[in-house]
């Protein structure tokens, strides 16, 4: 994977860094900001890894102590920003204002919503699985081969975004190269699918269960629509969510080729989580509500509540599955 030189040259000439990603963090974001700042540091430079988080996912609430959500005037001075697993200064939430008008670089494997400043330093690559796959590419290209540290935080991302390689197809040869790797310098596989996929709570496998029994399907089954109110937010709260399972229940079923989860968030605000299989790009109908993600995994959040929303999302799906939305 080519590294662009200017990004190269953004890291060797400058002595310290602010490392942020998106707010809302995930495991990729999460490993991404942590093993970069971990090579910073080894080249002797000064960095701080920064999310206005919440850290809201069982598996990454134990790096949440590691980050700071609002860096001081001493962190700020002569800084430079990376922004990791997003390409909007936007998306980092609270943090936006106080990173504005840094010199900024941009890390990210997202296709939409792309909107660098003049001057940005850009590194992004739609085909890569995930960011710390990028970020492995970059230690080889500064000359590094990662630590043992390193490659947990790298992997650990990696199995985030490909599901542990669930999402991985026929072309994902150079993917298990880089998991080698990484596996290589330390990183256990054993030991991060037991992080990503244990210690959830019993709240959650309540949750899980309400959200299957509302279940429905759409389009001859080849969607699946379900929802969590407002009134099961606040009762289970965000460590009771398990998204992971609930899609790949989802995804099970014989004959699905999409998903749809829309959340009662606040009672003026809903966001929806899509997931598809192979040819349904649930990147395009999210970016039709100004939200964007990957062809087979994408989101957005709007004002609404989820009465009205649903018959709006699901006659967006007419145009992939053809009109009438028959169940």
């Amino acid at each position: 994977m080519p590294v662009p030189p200017e990004l190269l040259d953004f890291i060797r000439t400058g002595s310290k860094f602010l490392i942020t990603g998106h707010k809302e963090p995930d495991g990729d974001c999460t490993g991404s900001s942590l093993a970069l700042c971990s090579v910073l540091r080894r080249l002797g430079k000064e960095a701080v890894p920064c999310s206005a988080g919440p850290f809201k996912r069982t598996e990454i609430k134990p790096y949440e102590s590691l980050f700071t959500s609002s860096p001081d005037d001493a962190e700020r001075r002569n800084a430079r920003v990376i922004i990791v697993d997003c390409s909007s200064p936007d998306r980092t939430g609270d943090l936006s204002a106080r990173i504005k008008d840094l010199p900024l670089a941009l890390i990210d494997h997202h296709s939409a919503g792309v909107r660098p400043g003049e001057g940005t330093v850009l590194f992004l690559d739609p085909g890569a699985p995930s960011v710390t796959f990028m970020i492995l590419a970059l230690i080889e290209a500064l000359g590094l081969n990662p630590t043992q540290e390193e490659a947990e935080y790298l992997f650990f991302g990696l199995c985030t975004d490909t599901g542990f390689f669930r999402y991985v197809d026929e072309d994902g040869a150079e993917v298990f190269s880089y998991a080698g790797r990484m596996a290589r310098a330390g990183a256990s596989p054993k030991k991060t699918f037991n992080a990503i996929n244990g210690g959830k709570s019993f709240n959650s496998r309540i949750l899980l269960g309400i959200q299957l029994s509302r279940a429905e399907e759409f389009f001859g089954g080849r969607l699946i629509y379900t929802s969590e109110e407002y009134e099961e937010t606040q009762r289970f709260g965000l460590e009771g969510r398990d998204s992971d399972s609930l899609y790949q229940t989802l995804l099970s079923v014989a004959g699905v080729e999409a998903i749809v989860v829309i959340r009662q968030e606040t009672p003026e605000k809903c966001t929806v989580g899509l997931r598809s299989r192979d040819r349904v790009d649930v990147a395009a109908v999210a970016g039709d509500f100004g939200g964007g993600g990957h062809k087979n995994a994408a989101g957005f959040a709007v004002p609404a509540r989820i009465a009205e929303l649903k018959p709006k999302v699901l006659s967006r799906f007419e145009r992939v599955f053809g009109p009438g939305i028959q169940k």
